[in-house]
């Protein structure tokens, strides 16, 4: 057991400094999962994040991860869209999917089953982690992101199938995705954070059902958006 060393109030007419030992918070072991690909593309690099968070042990790493009876797993589900995650969730408990595709539809979705989302362009070493903290100790509120695709008018509900209109800072953000600027050079550039970048890039792929930040800038020159 480790200890932490603090220095205790002094009177003036102390001489000496009192040094009492008090015990160091245990640390939180890591949230365990199991793991469930019923799409193959990012199952690679899932199964290396987890490793390197130390979400899963090398040996499970391989194979679905934690125990299948065990409650507080997460189970982490990738696959192509939300929908087809919630048909293939077959073990209860907390929830996580990764997914190319995320409607408005899908997230309301995994919203009433209690399931947290992370876009696979979203993956990272911290962001995995997070999202898996997130599902396993679920809170009232709805994550901004989140929040505001629910909130947006589904373009898929418009008459006449005409393309969903994007704000001016939409179509900045747009515009340097497809010269090749990576969010810190577009958070430079426009004189905004990399947060406000990755909500802008979140409801633009939202807006314009991206698979990618590749997808949303083909789609968008395509149909003439930017």
């Amino acid at each position: 057991m480790t200890t932490t060393l603090t220095a205790a109030r002094t009177t003036p007419t102390a001489a000496t400094t009192v040094l009492t030992a008090t015990p160091a918070p245990a640390p939180v072991p890591p949230q365990p999962i199991r793991l469930r690909f019923l799409a193959p593309r990012h199952a690679e690099r899932v199964r290396l994040l987890a490793l390197r968070a130390g979400l899963v042990h090398a040996s499970d790493a391989t194979r679905s991860g934690a125990d299948p009876y065990d409650p507080r797993a997460v189970t982490v589900v990738v696959a192509d869209d939300v929908e087809q995650a919630l048909r293939g969730a077959r073990e209860p408990g907390p929830l996580l999917i990764v997914c190319d595709t995320v409607t408005r539809a899908g997230l309301m979705l995994a919203v009433r089953a209690g399931a947290v989302v992370l876009r696979a362009a979203d993956l990272g070493e911290e962001t995995l982690p997070a999202a898996v903290h997130r599902a396993g100790h679920p809170h009232q509120s709805i994550p901004y992101p989140v929040l505001s695709q629910l909130l947006t008018t589904d373009p898929r509900q418009r008459s006449g199938g005409e393309e969903p209109a994007l704000t001016p800072r939409q179509t900045s953000v747009l515009r340097l995705m497809a010269d090749g600027h990576h969010n810190a050079d577009i958070a430079r550039l426009l004189s905004c954070s990399e947060h406000t970048v990755k909500n802008v890039i979140y409801d633009v792929m939202s807006r314009l059902h991206a698979r990618n930040r590749a997808h949303a800038v083909a789609h968008a020159v395509r149909h003439g958006l930017i």
